[in-house]
């Protein structure tokens, strides 16, 4: 007998992370998008810009994190939790270990250009600062189909 998972719905910071990526997409970037979480409200909330803002560090996540910071008036994001479409990449992950984020959920895994559970694993290595805890898959079929129908649109 053929058993079907059941289908939980996203927390809504994940939602709002997924339609950020919408709104990348939507603005010719890469689609991936982040929130900022602290105390259960989003706090800042961000989309890929680096064609846009003519800046390679403007990733979704280094975005929300720099708006987030701001909106505390800290740059510890102590107890804050990220949310992003992608794994982060090895610049993002550095960021997200200096800015002190708790916790990382992330949705589509990037084999090629991620540092979390792929490539250089920047929170497992011995010098990284600070270590969230990271949980993947939320969203992940939803987020890899965002970027799948990106790039079959540009090939």
């Amino acid at each position: 007998m053929n058993e079907t998972k059941p289908r939980w719905p996203l927390a809504p910071p994940m939602q709002a992370a997924l339609e950020m990526a919408r709104q990348a997409a939507a603005a010719g970037e890469v689609p991936v998008g982040a929130v900022v979480v602290k105390d259960g409200a989003v706090i800042a909330s961000a989309h890929n810009a680096p064609r846009t803002l003519n800046d390679p560090t403007a990733h979704a996540e280094m975005l929300a994190i720099r708006r987030a910071a701001e909106a505390l008036g800290d740059e510890r994001l102590t107890g804050c939790d990220l949310y992003v479409t992608l794994e982060p990449c090895p610049m993002c992950a550095g960021a997200i270990a200096h800015a002190r984020i708790a916790r990382v959920y992330y949705g589509a895994s990037d084999p090629k250009g991620g540092a979390v559970e792929h490539g250089c694993r920047t929170f497992d290595q011995p010098t990284c600062l600070h270590r969230p805890e990271v949980y993947s898959g939320l969203g992940e079929t939803e987020a890899a189909d965002l970027l799948r129908g990106f790039f079959a649109e540009r090939r």
